[in-house]
């Protein structure tokens, strides 16, 4: 590890080429293994830093990143202040939102450390937040990075652990136009489509929205194929009908919860259902919909329908919380039987 004391020596005239990136969990670590090796082919003097509340976690990324590209510069470090230190651009991945007021607001935190560096060096760091969280949190801890002096945009994304390995993410942009063309470039190696959805939190008011679609969506389709395998339909058959219907949506058709019903694809179903965004997760965001819903007044019944089937999915098969959202199908299953 380089101690925050070299780090500070060395900051003002290496920040400028280096990348960190905090927050290497499912989606995160697909992302900085996009981000990083496609920065090596557009410039060979790149340097990377890795965070992860887990040391071991940032230890086997660079293991693993390093198989592929042996003479990477990439470093990771204990804190996000250290991270803040070594690099211009910030980028964090991170649960939910007392995660990113631990990341950006604490003593050791992103915040306080530009706040203690030179002016020069806090007006060219950029700081991109891809994690998905309360709106209002959003926009609180981008108006401090600002009034530190940084550029930052939030920047959840769409598509899924497949999507970040694919690097076929979308990312829905909240923040200044200034922030959003700083960051373009750099979402462009992790994703194909970069939306500006208006200033800081748009990114999460966005995301919030189309996840309480696809929340929804996925209960639907576990429904329908229970149904349909009901009624004597090969699963197979009855999503080649979705797919190609009025019915198709991304649930059924990437992310078809039945073994088998995607015979060219290879959704979590066909694996346990490991390796996809976890229930708990989609549990975060369908509360974070219903929170904002009670906020504004805007009325959202399904959503706190499907927040409740998840909930109670995750109570009665509390393995589920870690598995892909999809295996809510495994759950209604379970009451079928």
């Amino acid at each position: 590890m380089r101690s925050t004391a070299r780090l500070l020596r060395h900051a003002s005239r290496s920040r400028a080429n280096s990348i960190s990136f905090v927050g290497l969990g499912r989606m995160g670590s697909e992302m900085a293994s996009n981000l990083f090796s496609k920065r090596i082919a557009d410039e060979n003097n790149s340097r990377f830093v890795v965070f992860d509340a887990v040391p071991e976690v940032a230890a086997r990324f660079i293991i693993e990143f390093r198989k592929q590209f042996h003479s990477a510069n990439i470093t990771a470090v204990d804190n996000p202040e250290e991270a803040t230190l070594a690099s211009g651009t910030i980028i964090t991945m991170l649960p939910s939102s007392p995660h990113v007021r631990q990341v950006y607001l604490d003593s050791s935190g992103i915040i306080p450390t530009l706040r203690s560096m030179p002016p020069l060096d806090a007006s060219n760091t950029l700081c991109i937040d891809s994690t998905t969280l309360d709106v209002q949190v959003g926009r609180d801890v981008a108006a401090e990075a600002q009034a530190a002096g940084a550029g930052m945009v939030d920047a959840p994304v769409s598509g899924g652990v497949t999507g970040a390995k694919a690097g076929t993410l979308s990312f829905l942009v909240g923040g200044s136009e200034q922030s959003f063309t700083r960051a373009s470039p750099i979402l462009a190696h992790m994703g194909q489509r970069i939306i500006h959805c208006g200033p800081a939190g748009s990114g999460l008011a966005a995301k919030i929205c189309n996840n309480l679609v696809l929340g929804v969506e996925q209960i639907v389709v576990a429904e329908a194929m229970l149904l349909g395998q009901r009624l004597g339909l090969d699963p197979a058959v009855l999503a080649g009908v979705i797919n190609n219907s009025t019915g198709a949506c991304w649930s059924s058709s990437v992310n078809n919860p039945v073994p088998g019903a995607l015979p060219d694809k290879s959704p979590p179903c066909e694996r346990g259902f490991e390796g996809g965004f976890a229930t708990g997760l989609m549990i975060k965001d369908m509360g974070l919909a219903t929170d904002v819903s009670k906020e504004s007044g805007s009325p959202v019944p399904l959503a706190e329908a499907a927040e409740k089937i998840y909930i109670e999915a995750v109570r009665r098969y509390p393995e589920l919380s870690r598995k892909d959202f999809s295996a809510v199908y495994e759950y209604l299953e379970g009451m079928k039987r």
